[in-house]
């Protein structure tokens, strides 16, 4: 396969696992290491192994912190169990409403309705355990978003000969 195309593949699967961040549609920044993975095995690249392993660990980290984070979070400010599992049941049916941004929609939901069940008295509650979703959301989409972003361009960077 010619090098020209296998680049503009990896470059597309870089930009994807970006949009995957925020997107749970796509697998994120599985993608994205995916399209490094193709540059660097699949073409003459001269990128270091250290950036394949680096990217790597931050990888995994991220898939285990996409799912810890928001329950800390979701804790931290006071939600229970039933707004975690509101949580992940509101994210899957979100997935399905044809609205934009349906996921985030159906988790800050799910989280809300969860709670509510759990102590249907308590809407502050309820109400602060979905700013916690919220902000462990933000922090782990965060933390994907730049560990995508710095795979990008590590690989463009490498494909211009600056590093």
């Amino acid at each position: 396969m010619d090098t020209t195309l296998i680049n503009i593949v990896c470059l597309i699967l870089l930009f994807l696992g970006i949009l995957g961040t925020f997107l749970p549609i796509l697998p994120g920044l599985l993608l994205s290491f995916a399209g490094l993975l193709i540059y660097k095995f699949g073409t003459d690249a001269d990128l270091s192994m250290v950036y394949v392993w680096a990217f790597g660990i931050l990888t995994a980290a991220s898939a285990v912190l996409n799912y810890v984070i928001p329950a800390k979070t979701n804790k931290k400010y006071g939600g229970t169990t039933w707004g975690s599992i509101g949580s992940i049941v509101g994210t899957i049916v979100g997935m399905f409403i044809p609205i934009p941004l349906g996921f985030l929609i159906g988790m800050f939901a799910g989280v809300f309705i969860g709670e509510l069940l759990h102590d249907s008295k308590d809407m502050d509650k309820a109400l602060k355990s979905t700013k916690g979703a919220f902000i462990g959301f933000i922090y782990g989409t965060g933390f994907s978003l730049v560990v995508g972003v710095a795979m990008f361009l590590v690989v463009v960077l490498n494909m211009l000969n600056i590093i």
